[in-house]
């Protein structure tokens, strides 16, 4: 069984071009032979396919795919046979989020705001489903021309409902460094106050053009993260409300017990933000500490390539 192409037909499916490629899957567009619907269907590559850790991912992002049912999140459906490994999903006629930033850096405030308050409504329902996303970023966000979104990729997604997790066994990280939480960083599997962590970065980027913590590499970013507060956002953009700069360092708090208690709260707080109390939180700024010699030196054997797993060793025990 080789790789589809265009015009080749697997089950009900006659597949007619390619939407995009990643290293790992192939998604294509293609059409519902048995009602005539364009669908988008996700096909991982030969070498992943016959991959136990990879299957059992793959598997497990369709079952919760087909258990949800909402507007702002990608639907999976369910093929009446499958003949081989693959994802049949809702074609959606948009772009994705990373694709508009990329192109226009900032976004007006007024659409920022409406943004998040979708993917917000969207991060609720998942919530109240008990699934966590923790890979929420602007790759994973369509937009469509009528400015609806639709979340995707629930490859690493945590389900609660189900007796066995989730495992990203791929990787030695869970979720993706720049809108990772600190306390998955720091090797910890995330709940839902982390994709709270990872909206309260996308709505700092889409509003300043610049994600909250930066570095000379991925590491150092992600020690900032563990130790330092964001620069407000009203200093890189001061037309950015004080209330709204107010929401969105709620979100970043360190500490997920001071973050937004759920994803209605901070749904709510977007939409009514002359609600929002000001608390002082964009005048914080902890002093910076500076790490012990030897926790340096993991950190620059990391940086050489030792990997995540000691740079999460040397963090955790930091300070």
């Amino acid at each position: 069984m080789g790789d589809l192409a265009p015009g080749e037909t697997v089950d009900q499916y006659q597949v007619l071009d390619v939407i995009a490629r990643s290293g790992m899957a192939t998604i294509f567009r293609a059409r519902d032979l048995e009602n005539g619907h364009t669908v988008a269907l996700k096909v991982p590559h030969l070498q992943y396919a016959s991959d136990m850790v990879f299957h059992e991912r793959f598997k497990r992002e369709e079952e919760i795919g087909q258990r949800l049912d909402h507007p702002a999140v990608i639907k999976v459906f369910q093929p009446r046979e499958k003949s081989r490994l693959y994802l049949a999903m809702e074609y959606v006629d948009g772009e994705l989020l990373r694709d508009r930033l990329r192109r226009e850096r900032r976004l007006p405030s007024e659409t920022a705001v409406a943004l998040a308050i979708a993917i917000a409504d969207a991060l609720a329902y998942l919530h109240d489903h008990g699934v966590v996303h923790r890979d929420l970023k602007p790759e994973n966000i369509m937009v469509t021309a009528d400015r609806r979104v639709k979340l995707v990729d629930f490859g690493i997604a945590l389900d609660t409902t189900l007796r066995k997790m989730t495992w990203a066994g791929l990787s030695q990280t869970v979720g993706t460094p720049d809108y990772m939480a600190p306390e998955q960083v720091k090797g910890k599997r995330g709940d839902a106050r982390s994709d709270l962590y990872a909206l309260g970065v996308i709505l700092y980027e889409m509003l300043t053009g610049e994600t909250p913590f930066q570095g000379d590499n991925v590491y150092a970013a992600m020690r900032a993260k563990l130790q330092d507060d964001p620069t407000p956002p009203r200093r890189l953009r001061p037309d950015i409300s004080p209330a709204l700069e107010e929401i969105i360092l709620h979100a970043l708090e360190r500490d997920p017990r001071d973050r937004p208690e759920s994803a209605l709260e901070l749904r709510e707080a977007l939409a009514h933000p002359d609600s929002v109390v000001l608390t002082g939180r964009a005048s914080r700024q902890r002093p910076k500490p500076r790490m012990p010699r030897w926790v340096r030196t993991l950190l620059a054997i990391a940086a050489a390539g030792a990997g995540y797993g000691l740079l999460f060793w040397a963090l955790s025990h930091a300070g």
